[in-house]
Formats: C-alpha cells, sequence, structure tokens
C-alpha cells in the first residue's frame, strides 16, 4: 500500500511537470513568434524609410541652413562681422531673426560706385497677413514660422574714409517652413465679415514660395580703420500664393456651414526690415566690400 501510493504520487508530480514544460514551450513558442513578428515589422519600415528620397526624411529648413553656412565661410574670407535684422511686417507680428544664420552684403564691386550683393536671412516670424480674401484683418492670419529670405540687389556706394552711405535696391524671394494658420484670428474675422456671434473654421492651404521688390539705404560708420558699426533699414513688398479650402461653420442661435473657397489668397510680405550690425575687417588700409 505504501510503495503503491508513493507510485501514484510520483506519477502525479511527473504529469504535473510534464504539463508545465508543455505550458511553458508553447509560451516560449508564442513569445518567439511574436518578436519575429515585431521584427519582421520593424525591418518593413526600415525598409520603407530607405527606399523613400533621402530629403523626405530631413527637415525642409536643412538646405537653406546649409547654404546659410556654406555663404558664412565664403564672407569671412576678407572682412566678417555680427548683423542682426529684423522685421515688422503691414499688418503682422514683430519678427526676429535666428542668429547666426543672416548673411547679408555677399557681393562684389562692378566699379568703385556699383556693386551686386546678396545673401540671405533666417527670420523666426511671429505672425503674417494674408490678403485676397473676401474680407480683411488687421491680424495676422498665418504664423508663428520660419522664413527663408534671399535678396539680390543693386548697390550705389558713396564711400569716404570712415563713412559709406550705400542706396540699394532689387529682388528678393522668401519661402516659409512650418506653416501654419491662426484659427484665432482667422475665426474673429470670419465672424465679423458674416455677422456672426460664433464662428468655427476648418482650412487647408498650398504653401507657395514668393517674390517681391525691395528698396533702402545704408550707412557705415567706421570708428577705427578695421571695425565699423553698420545700420541699413530696406522696405520689402512682396507676396506668396496661399490658397484656402474647406468650410467654416458658425451663426447666431443656429449654425450653418459654408464651403470655404479662397483660391486668390496670398500671404503679405510687406514690412520694413532694419539691421544693425558691427563690421570687423581682416586688415588695415581703407573700406572695402563688406560682408556680414
Amino acid at each position: 500500500m505504501s510503495t503503491t501510493g508513493t507510485q501514484e504520487k510520483t506519477d502525479e508530480s511527473t504529469i504535473g511537470l510534464n504539463r508545465i514544460d508543455s505550458e511553458t514551450v508553447d509560451s516560449a513558442l508564442a513569445y518567439d513568434v511574436e518578436a519575429e513578428s515585431t521584427a519582421s515589422e520593424a525591418l518593413r519600415r526600415i525598409t520603407i524609410l530607405q527606399d523613400q528620397p533621402a530629403q523626405q526624411n530631413l527637415p525642409k529648413f536643412l538646405l537653406p541652413l546649409f547654404v546659410l553656412i556654406i555663404l558664412s565661410f565664403y564672407s569671412q574670407a576678407q572682412d566678417f562681422g555680427l548683423s542682426f535684422s529684423y522685421f515688422i511686417p503691414k499688418n503682422g507680428y514683430f519678427s526676429t531673426p535666428i542668429s547666426p544664420f543672416s548673411i547679408r552684403g555677399v557681393g562684389f564691386d562692378i566699379n568703385r560706385f556699383l556693386a551686386i550683393e546678396t545673401g540671405g536671412s533666417l527670420y523666426r516670424m511671429s505672425g503674417l497677413n494674408v490678403k485676397g480674401l473676401p474680407f480683411t484683418t488687421k491680424d495676422a492670419l498665418v504664423g508663428p514660422n520660419f522664413t527663408m529670405l534671399v535678396p539680390v540687389e543693386l548697390v550705389v556706394q558713396f564711400k569716404g574714409p570712415v563713412v559709406e552711405f550705400d542706396i540699394k535696391g532689387g529682388v528678393f524671394g522668401f519661402y516659409g517652413f512650418g506653416q501654419r494658420l491662426n484659427y484665432g484670428n482667422f475665426d474673429r474675422a470670419l465672424r465679423k465679415y458674416e455677422g456672426w456671434e460664433v464662428a468655427n473654421s476648418d482650412l487647408t492651404f498650398k504653401n507657395k514660395p514668393g517674390w517681391g521688390y525691395h528698396g533702402g539705404a545704408e550707412l557705415t560708420v567706421y570708428v577705427t580703420q578695421q571695425v565699423g558699426i553698420s545700420l541699413e533699414t530696406n522696405y520689402l513688398v512682396g507676396d506668396s500664393k496661399f490658397p484656402l479650402m474647406g468650410t467654416y461653420a458658425g451663426g447666431n442661435g443656429t449654425i450653418e456651414t459654408k464651403a470655404a473657397a479662397f483660391p486668390d489668397a496670398k500671404i503679405d510680405f510687406t514690412g520694413l526690415e532694419f539691421s544693425i550690425g558691427v563690421i570687423i575687417k581682416s586688415g588695415g588700409g581703407s573700406p572695402s566690400r563688406r560682408r556680414r
């Protein structure tokens, strides 16, 4: 009896261990299948990313930043300095530069009195207005965003021993990165336009590059043969196509929905740009082509 009981307990233990081993194996197999599935999914995503163009995986603003860095290296061949440019848009918000990504005054002299200059500035635009809508507003309707500005200008130079005065004029191109709508201001403008108490819009847009023309002047005073202080002011007039589509809803008690189609909408890039800078020449002598 004792021997038989012991044998039965041993058999039950063996069956229990076999059951545990079977469950462990099943769990391990299920884990392996799940891990293999996760690994396959990760490999599939990596393959998709590798198949995509490299430009789509990088932020769009890296290219203009790279161009500005190249310009900065080129600009330091003769003169170098520090310059801050600010933009005050018409019916918009005060915008600031992103230092050190502002290189202006890169160019060459045609003769003693004429020169060609270019460069680039990367702005953090707080807000810009939109024109070409059936209503008008003095509030910014787009922004904040990053905006790349590249001018090309003809410069008339009046050089003196310690003072230089330049008159400038030309064209510029610009493009806004990370563009977004200011729905708060947009809905307020729609409420006023429709005469509603409430309004809520849902819009999409197509962001496109723009261009314009500008004119201004620059005064540079050399406090020593190697150090000068520059003050510059330009007035810019430009725009970029910004067609808007979607719907908006609102009313006075009763809510109605309307289709929104503004194909002629444009970002208004009109305003005053001013900058102040310190120019340090790499050698003595009279003032020459400045780059900053």
